[in-house]
């Protein structure tokens, strides 16, 4: 389910309808469709898309103009994308000079025993009693997803980037809703890593 922060994140930074929005990682359409109910004009993309409305096509192999997008937007999707540079090369492209990149992500670098632990605890399907431990789930993750800092170094040439904002994201990962609250306060107080970033770029003028 697409948590109202993130809608509401999303709304804020792009520019106003009726915008042309690449979606990267669009999985089930969900955010896409909500951008089209509010004017804008959406291509969602998502390799593993199982058919519309979202185009089963990876980033770098993508058809269309260069400069056909007011904004790209990308929902915890570019820590998967691969080949990376590729990839964000061919973004930069498609997003016309003085275009939006919003960006929502989960860092695996701050993800660590803690955060995997309260993680499991939370799941009401009894993970945890199959094998899969705290260390063993943050060894898995940093071997297989890029990191905050990969994906910036690999943007950044492309765009002008915000700083990141950073934040809560277990809550929103396969957990029972109302969690947001507790994993803020945890943050606050020291106990938890803050997984979440989000940060915004704009694509420079030639």
């Amino acid at each position: 389910m697409l948590a109202d922060d993130v809608l509401a994140f999303v709304s804020g930074t792009l520019p106003a309808p009726p915008a042309r929005v690449l979606e990267v990682g669009a999985g089930n359409g969900e955010l896409a469709a909500t951008l089209v109910e509010r004017g804008y004009d959406v291509v969602a993309i998502d390799p593993a898309s199982e058919g519309p409305p979202v185009a089963a096509v990876a980033l770098h192999e993508l058809d269309a103009p260069q400069a056909s997008f007011d904004a790209a937007v990308a929902v915890v999707s570019l820590h998967h994308v691969e080949p990376l540079d590729e990839s964000c090369r061919r973004l930069a492209e498609l997003v016309r000079p003085g275009g939006r990149l919003v960006v929502d992500e989960f860092d695996v670098e701050r993800y660590d025993e803690r955060a995997a632990r309260w993680w499991l605890e939370q799941r009401s399907d009894g993970a945890h009693e199959h094998g899969r431990g705290p260390g063993e789930m943050v060894a898995k993750l940093r071997a297989h997803l890029h990191s905050l800092e990969r994906l910036l170094d690999a943007l950044g040439p492309w765009f002008s980037l915000e700083p990141p904002v950073r934040g809560p994201y277990l809550y929103r990962w396969e957990l029972p809703p109302g969690l947001r609250g507790s994993e803020e306060q945890l943050i606050a107080a020291g106990s938890l890593p803050a997984t979440g970033a989000r940060f915004a770029g704009t694509r420079p003028a030639r």
